[in-house]
């Protein structure tokens, strides 16, 4: 079974950058990776999503042009290239791996999430 296990979130100033990673032990490359935040007080939701190929990538209308997903299934790592950040960015970020291979794609597996702080 896959686990998954996020890092990177740290405090950053409204305007900067932050790359999450989320790695994974167990098969991977075959299947999506998405990412999803939570803010306290909301539900969670989608931030973005990469097929397990790393050839198509989704986001959400919130971080389209900001965020970029990648992979790089020799290290089973996925990336959350997070650019121009916003303090509604602020969130707990996970990362999920997906049981189908079309979009949209479902999740069975979740990280423990990292922590993303935004100062304005």
């Amino acid at each position: 079974q896959v686990q998954l296990v996020e890092s990177g979130g740290v405090l950053v100033q409204t305007g900067g950058s932050l790359r999450l990673s989320c790695a994974a032990s167990g098969f991977f490359s075959s299947y999506a990776t998405g990412w999803f935040r939570q803010a306290p007080g909301k539900e969670r939701e989608f931030v973005g999503a990469i097929s397990g190929s790393g050839g198509k990538t989704y986001y959400a209308d919130s971080v389209k042009g900001r965020f970029t997903i990648s992979r790089d299934n020799a290290k089973n790592t996925v990336y959350l290239q997070m650019n121009s950040l916003k303090p509604e960015d602020a969130a707990v970020y996970y990362c999920a791996q997906g049981t189908n291979l079309d979009y949209p794609y479902k999740y069975d597996t979740w990280g423990q999430g990292t922590q993303v702080t935004v100062s304005s």
